[in-house]
């Protein structure tokens, strides 16, 4: 399994699949879904292409099962963040237990160990399916996990990330919100006219760093604190004339429990305090993007078979914990499917240097495997 794993992913790592969502001209999905779709029919899975938003495509790879027995989702993205700052970022090269290449920590690991693991389970003879959802676009709008939930239904997921071989049980989701402050154009030599909406901003800035200092004291025991941060921030024309509009982009990172309306509804504290301090603040808000956060109960009957399969393959007791990054797992727990994450360890997401343990991706690959035959049989 491990030399078949390990061509495996140098050649989705050889694969360019920048999101061109992110980096304009970017080349997308299509040419890593080629290649998944053949590498599936070789492998005896059954292949299924959705594109519904063109040049955007996912795969579902099956192992069908005979019938009976209940279906494991396994899902890992497709896309991968700019190469800006990297040599040769396409070209995978192994130094020891190390694969090297954009992509391979994050997480083209996680989409070769499930698909491996696909094909091992097809071998076993199960009652119930394995399906390899491969989808585009997580790294933006995650298109790609939303259409593939309208096309498959499990009776439990794994979400193969890199999490260092630890099993996730919970990670924070976000909220993108934008602040606009009307001021009044005018010449720079005439202040009797204008209003100037970049200094006005001062006060929510303000504002937000107090409610971040209060955010500390709202934690939770995997995640840690909730937190809140400035972003972007635009305005102004040219130097001689006073500004008439200033953007504030700003991001809420929630814990699980934390709704995108409490958020709107926090903001709107906020401005309403920046408002009681300067009476003349014309500020608005509009949510711009919810991802909600994900949480699994400790005591699901999933964490308890994954934690004991993946032991089994690493002898050693398996860490459970959360992820302070946001992952399609949000999405396929929302549509009611019990959902861990697992995947192996490395760095350099959305760095210039990026790697991933061959020894962990393989011990992923035998984990999905063992998981399979017990949920499936």
């Amino acid at each position: 399994m491990t030399s078949d794993l390990t061509a495996l992913l140098s050649t989705l790592v050889a694969c360019d699949s920048v999101n061109p969502s992110l980096v304009h001209g970017g080349a997308g999905e299509t040419q890593i879904a080629d290649l998944i779709e053949r590498w599936a029919e070789e492998a005896g899975l059954e292949a299924e292409r959705l594109e519904a938003t063109p040049g955007r495509p996912s795969v579902l790879a099956r192992a069908r099962g005979k019938g009976g027995g209940r279906t494991l989702l396994l899902c890992a993205h497709l896309d991968t963040v700019g190469v800006e700052g990297m040599a040769d970022p396409h070209t995978p090269r192994i130094d020891g237990d190390r694969l090297f290449g954009r992509g391979a920590y994050d997480m083209k690991a996680g989409v070769a160990a499930a698909l491996v693991a696909a094909r091992e389970a097809a071998r076993l003879g199960l009652a119930g399916d394995v399906v390899v959802a491969a989808v585009a676009d997580e790294e933006h709008a995650s298109l790609g996990v939303q259409e593939a939930l309208r096309h498959v239904s499990a009776d439990a997921a794994v979400v193969t990330e890199p999490t260092e071989l630890e099993l996730v049980v919970a990670h924070k989701g976000f909220v993108w919100t934008e602040i606009e402050i009307t001021g009044r154009s005018a010449h720079g030599s005439r202040p009797h006219l204008g209003v100037d909406a970049i200094a006005k901003m001062g006060s929510v800035l303000t504002a937000l760093e107090q409610l971040d200092r209060a955010l500390a004291d709202r934690s939770h025991p995997l995640l840690g604190r909730a937190s809140v941060h400035a972003s972007v921030i635009e305005g102004g024309a040219e130097l001689s004339s006073y500004p008439a509009r200033c953007t504030l982009g700003l991001e809420r990172r929630t814990l699980p429990g934390e709704t995108g309306k409490q958020i709107a509804a926090e903001v709107e504290s906020l401005l309403e305090r920046s408002r009681t301090a300067d009476r003349a603040l014309r500020a608005s808000q509009r949510t711009l993007l919810v991802r909600d956060p994900f949480e699994i109960d400790r005591d699901e009957a999933l964490v308890t078979l994954a934690s004991d399969v993946a032991a089994e393959v690493l002898r050693a007791p398996v860490r459970i914990g959360g992820a302070s990054y946001w992952a399609d797992s949000a999405f396929i727990a929302s549509a009611g499917i019990p959902t861990v994450l697992f995947g192996p360890g490395g760095e350099g997401a959305h760095a210039s240097d990026e790697w991933v343990s061959l020894s962990d991706t393989a011990s992923v690959a035998r984990t999905l495997v063992g998981l399979a035959a017990r949920l499936c049989a």
